[in-house]
């Protein structure tokens, strides 16, 4: 009879286990549409917010790789042109390690590479410190970089750079710019870019010819 019990209960808590992963499974079903569709919206009012423009189309993303400190990085570039399809520049998904975690940034480039704007898409830095940097590189905040041109990497100014950190949270500050001037990096060898800059150049030359002839 004990042995008969036994085989009741175990197979009682295996029916009851099954059921609570299949439960599991399945609210993660149900959670996996709303989650990406909340992320879709955030990066789309993301890109908006770093282009400084609503009215705005955005080509099929292109993915970069890149070596950095030894491993490779993948950088997602958005080109991105207004309503009359002039180009606005494109918006960069660059993510770095931070002091908690890792920084996942999203940056805006105008044409010539300077930086049009920012946000923080993910980060896992201590709330209060570290999350400040979603203001703190703002245009007319302490460490602005609004403007700059990471031609020239952006540093803290306690490492012989311009840009003040963010009080008591270097690492994160650190991360941060690494991630902007990754970003950059990556922007500028996008085929667009250096298609223009290529077509460019040739244009100079045929400029330079004529005046030549004249």
């Amino acid at each position: 009879m004990k042995k008969l019990e036994s085989s009741l209960t175990n197979m009682v808590l295996v029916l009851t286990l099954v059921a609570v992963i299949m439960g599991g499974a399945f609210v993660n079903h149900l959670t996996e549409g709303p989650i990406s569709e909340q992320k879709a919206k955030a990066l789309a009012d993301g890109i908006k917010t770093v282009m400084v423009s609503d009215n705005i189309t955005v080509a099929e993303p292109v993915e970069v790789k890149q070596n950095i400190d030894g491993k490779e990085a993948i950088f997602t570039i958005y080109q991105v042109k207004d309503a009359q399809g002039q180009d606005l520049g494109a918006a960069v998904e660059s993510t770095t390690g931070g002091f908690g975690g890792d920084l996942k940034v999203l940056v805006g480039f105008d044409p010539e590479g300077k930086i049009l704007g920012y946000t923080l898409l993910e980060h896992s830095e201590t709330p209060g410190l570290g999350a400040k940097a979603d203001k703190w590189f703002q245009k007319g905040e302490k460490g602005d970089i609004i403007g700059k041109d990471p031609k020239e990497p952006l540093v803290v100014s306690k490492d012989g750079g311009q840009v003040d950190a963010i009080t008591a949270s270097t690492i994160t500050s650190r991360a941060f710019l690494k991630a902007v001037n990754n970003a950059y990096n990556a922007y500028k060898v996008t085929p667009a870019v250096t298609a223009d800059a290529e077509s460019g150049a040739t244009q100079q030359v045929k400029d330079n010819e004529e005046k030549v002839e004249e």
